[in-house]
């Protein structure tokens, strides 16, 4: 066989052999790449853990405030609100038997309260009206007939119909007292329209869970008839409620959080407010 076709068959034998020698690698390589690829895998969704927005405004724990609109197109029927959780916070009834103050009067002599609202009817003497009771001591007679109680017995607070529970003389350390009732057993519960008319109102409430809520109109509030109706509508879950003074004594002062806001600041002077302070 002549030389260089031994020499070409062994080129091309060694050429065959370092074909498949490089081969191998790269298949084996290519084998172990494909094994190694990212599986795409669904990551399931993380739950969202922001609160959803109720419209309450936290002022310090246990202490909201929030703005109800009775009727949207009439903003002077706006109510605010502000909701204790009686855990946190206590209450006083404050009296000056014969001697009103104004609100920044009031706002003085009550330095650690957070909130305070007016409270009992009084007559020209500055005399309050119904049952009163301020750190144990009573003032008044109680009605029998009408309206509600608001009382802090064994440091728990409670509202009830004074039709339903008159009160029998029991040791009390705080009271106020009003009419009519607005709202018993989650219902409204005042219908009567005689001598009833559109005006600035206080009203006191407690809720489902026994929170604390006062509230009071800045501007023109409802009639007692509208408001009595509309109270049990929102989602205050409100079980009992009664109206306080009102009109030219309707009062709010509201003081949290480093802030301090007259939410409506009374006309006339007061000599009975009930004040909420942190326990």
């Amino acid at each position: 066989m002549p030389q260089h076709i031994l020499n070409l068959r062994g080129y091309s034998l060694h050429t065959a052999k370092f074909t498949l020698f490089t081969l191998i690698p790269l298949l084996l390589g290519g084998c172990f790449s494909f094994a190694l690829e990212p599986v795409a895998t669904q990551v399931p969704p993380v739950p969202s853990t922001s609160t959803p927005d109720t419209g309450w405004q936290s002022l310090a724990p246990g202490l909201e405030r929030r703005n109800y609109d009775p009727d949207p197109l009439n903003p002077v029927t706006r109510m605010v609100a502000l909701r204790i959780d009686p855990a946190l916070y206590t209450f006083r009834a404050h009296y000056q038997p014969g001697q009103a103050y104004n609100a920044p009067e009031w706002s003085l002599t009550l330095p650690q309260a957070v909130a305070f609202v007016n409270a009992n009817f009084f007559d020209q003497a500055d005399v309050a009206l119904g049952l009163l009771v301020a750190d144990g001591t009573v003032y008044g007679h109680s009605y029998t007939d009408r309206g509600g109680t608001f009382l802090v017995e064994n440091g728990q607070p409670r509202i009830r119909a004074n039709l339903r529970e008159p009160y029998q003389g029991e040791p009390l350390e705080q009271a106020v007292q009003a009419f009519p009732m607005l709202v018993l057993d989650g219902f409204a519960a005042f219908t009567d329209n005689i001598q009833d008319r559109s005006t600035r109102r206080t009203v006191i409430a407690q809720d489902s869970s026994g929170r604390i809520i006062l509230l009071a109109t800045p501007v023109l509030g409802l009639t007692l008839r509208d408001l009595s109706a509309y109270l049990p509508t929102t989602d205050m879950n409100i079980v009992t409620a009664f109206n306080l003074d009102g009109g030219r004594s309707t009062m709010m002062i509201i003081r949290a959080a480093g802030m301090s806001e007259t939410v409506v600041s009374s006309i006339d002077s007061v000599p009975a407010v009930l004040a909420v302070y942190p326990r």
